[in-house]
C-alpha cells in the first residue's frame, strides 16, 4: 500500500489511545484534502483498520473542501454512530480491545499534487480487497 502513497509529500501521523483527546493529538491540517489511513497497534504488531478521505475536486479542476478539511473529518466524521470519531473510536477501541491507533494521513490534492481524494481511497481500498479479499473492518462500504 504504501507505494501508492509514497508520491505525496505532505504526510505525516499521529498515536491515539483511550485516554487521549482526538481532538488534541490530531495533527492534521485544517482546510486540507485527502485520505487517512487507521491502523490498530499492538505491540509490534499494525493491522489496517480502516481509510477514509475528505475533499471534493470540482469539474472545473478546483478542490472543494469541508473548512476544517482532514483535521475535522478525522476528529468529528461520523463512525459507528451517529456521532464523531472523537466519541466513537474510543467507546470501539474498548468494545475491540484494541489498545492503541496509529492514524497516517496523507494530502493528496495541492499544488505539488493533484490527486483525487476518494480515487486514491478507492486505490488504497482496493489493494487491500485485492489482499485479503474484504474491506478494513473499521470500512463498512466503499
Amino acid at each position: 500500500m504504501s507505494k501508492d502513497l509514497e508520491k505525496f509529500k505532505v504526510s505525516n501521523s499521529f498515536t491515539f489511545t483511550i485516554e487521549d483527546s482526538l481532538e488534541q493529538v490530531c495533527n492534521a491540517p485544517e482546510g486540507s484534502a485527502g485520505i487517512f489511513v487507521v491502523y490498530a497497534v499492538e505491540g509490534e504488531e499494525k493491522e489496517l483498520i480502516m481509510v477514509g478521505s475528505t475533499g471534493t475536486v470540482q469539474n472545473d479542476g478546483t478542490l472543494k473542501s469541508k473548512n476544517g478539511g482532514l483535521y475535522d473529518k478525522i476528529v468529528n466524521g461520523h463512525q459507528f454512530a451517529k456521532t464523531g470519531r472523537k466519541y466513537s473510536w474510543p467507546a470501539q477501541m474498548k468494545l475491540e480491545n484494541i489498545s492503541a491507533l496509529e492514524v497516517v494521513w496523507y494530502e493528496t490534492f495541492n499544488a505539488d499534487v493533484q490527486a483525487i481524494p476518494t480515487a486514491v481511497e478507492g486505490q488504497v481500498l482496493q489493494n487491500f480487497l485485492d489482499g485479503s479479499g474484504k474491506l478494513p473492518r473499521w470500512n463498512v462500504a466503499f
